[in-house]
């Protein structure tokens, strides 16, 4: 029988956590010169550098995109209550997210606990229907907005949400070399662009403008061509930190949809049942052995397995309930064997 799940996990006990996040914290920084992944040993939660910046992050990025829509608002302060008890510090939202209600909620929370200095706080734009696409005026408008809902004055990471191709890329970094100018973005990541126009904007880079520093994609063990034939390759000649969307395939690797009756009747369930298929089910049951074989959730070897692949910082997850936060943050305290790679690797390849 299915246990509940988050949008993008599987329940366990609250008490299951690995030991790493609560003593020696062990992570990856990617050199600001190499871009490759350095060692790094410390006290405190897991933390890992996005390269070419000062934002030190937790390899878990908390998607916000439950808040105001699955997850009502008190449910969704206590869910961020837990990732930050855990150890997690970077939050993944956007400005469509529930009409912007999950900023909303992001925010109140962040004035509540003080908790606004210690957060790192990514945000997308470009899909609000207020302020849809990239122009110069709607980018400067929505951020002026995302910084209303969520009580700011600055974005540590503004995302462009999509590629915007009705607009020329130019003027939409020049709008926000602007807003950098004025200290409302730190830096900023682009989110589902191709490789061929995340070039195209280091050579614009090189003539002043903004550039990236972060690549948001979809990618999972049942998602990974669309990133590895190209985007990966382009991500590590610019040093760009990858940050896996829907890592867990809209919770199915979490183990939440198995068959057509679990997915009857959830909004979630109905983006996960295109992975109900004989590929996608293998995928899961080498994850479920792995998983049991180490005693925790099948979301964790999920995150585990993306956060062992060269460029990426941390894969983006959500929960839609507390109890389901810790197996998404205990994921950086796993270290899979080479036997587990290699399997996973296998099992999941095109």
């Amino acid at each position: 029988m299915v246990g509940r799940a988050p949008l993008e996990e599987n329940a366990m006990p609250r008490q299951v956590v690995s030991s790493s996040l609560d003593a020696l914290s062990v992570g990856r920084s990617r050199s600001a010169d190499t871009g490759q992944a350095q060692t790094t040993v410390g006290a405190g939660p897991v933390r890992r550098q996005i390269a070419g910046t000062d934002l030190r992050v937790h390899p878990l990025a908390l998607g916000c995109n439950a808040f105001g829509w699955t997850a009502t608002g008190e449910a969704s302060k206590a869910i961020l209550d837990a990732h930050r008890d855990f150890g997690g510090n970077f939050l993944d939202t956007a400005d469509s997210f529930a009409a912007g209600r999950s900023e909303v909620i992001i925010g109140s929370w962040l004035r509540s606990r003080g908790a606004r200095a210690e957060t790192v706080l990514a945000t997308k734009i470009g899909r609000n229907l207020d302020n849809p696409g990239l122009t110069q005026r709607s980018i400067v408008a929505a951020v002026e907005a995302s910084l209303v809902r969520l009580g700011t004055d600055y974005l540590d990471l503004l995302y462009f949400h999509f590629d915007d191709k009705t607009v020329a890329l130019e003027e939409s970094l020049v709008a926000v070399d602007v807003l950098m100018r004025a200290g409302k973005v730190r830096y900023l990541g682009a989110s589902n662009f191709s490789a061929e126009r995340l070039m195209e904007a280091r050579v614009l880079s090189a003539l002043g403008l903004p550039k990236f520093v972060a690549a948001e994609t979809p990618y999972n063990l049942v998602h990974r061509t669309e990133l590895e034939k190209d985007v990966a390759v382009v991500a590590r000649a610019q040093h760009l930190a990858l940050m896996p969307g829907f890592a867990l395939a809209h919770g199915f690797l979490a183990g939440a949809f198995r068959t057509k009756a679990d997915v009857a009747g959830t909004a979630r369930g109905q983006l996960a049942k295109v992975y109900l298929n004989r590929r996608s089910l293998r995928v899961l049951a080498v994850v479920d052995r792995i998983a049991a074989a180490q005693g925790v959730a099948p979301a964790s070897i999920a995150l585990a397995w993306l956060l062992a692949r060269p460029d990426v910082v941390a894969p983006v997850a959500g929960a839609g309930e507390v109890d389901q936060v810790h197996s998404l943050v205990a994921a950086a305290g796993i270290r899979l064997g080479r036997s587990d790679l290699l399997d996973l690797d296998r099992v999941s390849a095109d």
